[in-house]
């Protein structure tokens, strides 16, 4: 069986970098596991806190940055949102794919002339289909009648249309989005939990990461199981072999 490098499994390890008790304290965090993982997610808690700042401090640190941010809004709005990722020097960032076709074309072209215009790589964008905190009855109450699966496939299969590089979705989701979406649309999986640790949260549809990267995900967003664990550096090791194993186990 071919050996995965662990600077490929490692590659894939997101970080959930949603802290808010002082930026030093965070960036801690960024010192501590950048050896370990590959991305540093800053969501809404963590830029809200700091602003760009935490972003060009992960940067200078080394660190790759996923802005998870889930713009939804009117397109040119979110267009002018994505520039401003681009001129930060992302990795990746997010839109809410319920924000339609049209508002993630806008976003995938603005982004690619600003990138253009500064001479750096685009990042990678991101559709958010359904939270992992929401189930087919969720989706009920909110009129939807469609099962999170299927909601998750469909809307994949609109950003895929659009352009955008891929989707952050449950990992009960990979294998109907991969199916609609072909083998080079890129998955970002939330929701995993460690082996033993399956108890359920706010997150109501998760996996391990070695099953999550065996079904196709690209890439795991890890954060509680990693931050709160007796040692964070032997958990995210555990994860990577994980993610190691998983790879292992496509071939």
């Amino acid at each position: 069986m071919r050996t995965i490098p662990s600077k490929e499994a490692r590659s894939r390890l997101i970080f959930a970098l949603d802290m808010g008790d002082g930026i030093d304290e965070t960036l801690h965090w960024v010192e501590r596991l950048r050896d370990h993982i590959g991305v540093c997610k800053v969501g809404k808690e963590a830029f809200t806190h700091f602003g760009p700042a935490i972003v060009r401090r992960i940067q200078d640190l080394g660190g790759r940055v996923f802005l998870d941010l889930k713009f939804h809004d009117i397109p040119n709005t979110v267009a002018k949102a994505a520039e401003g990722a681009v001129k930060l020097g992302v990795a990746m960032f997010n839109v809410h794919a319920l924000g339609g076709r049209e508002m993630m074309e806008k976003t995938v072209s603005a982004a690619e002339k600003s990138a253009r215009e500064a001479g750096v790589e685009k990042p990678l964008i991101l559709a958010v289909t359904v939270l992992t905190s929401l189930n087919d009855r969720d989706l009920f109450e909110l009129g939807f009648h469609q099962t999170t699966q299927g909601l998750a496939a469909h809307l994949a299969a609109v950003a895929c249309r659009a352009g955008v590089g891929g989707v952050v979705a449950s990992p009960q989701d990979i294998l109907s989005i991969r199916g609609s979406c072909g083998p080079d649309f890129a998955i970002v999986t939330p929701g995993i939990r460690l082996g033993g640790e399956m108890e359920k949260d706010d997150q109501k549809r998760i996996d391990t990461p070695r099953e999550a990267i065996r079904n196709g995900a690209d890439y795991i967003v890890v954060g509680r199981p990693i931050r709160l664990a007796k040692d964070p550096v032997e958990a995210a090791d555990r994860i990577v072999e994980e993610i190691a194993l998983g790879l292992a186990d496509r071939k």
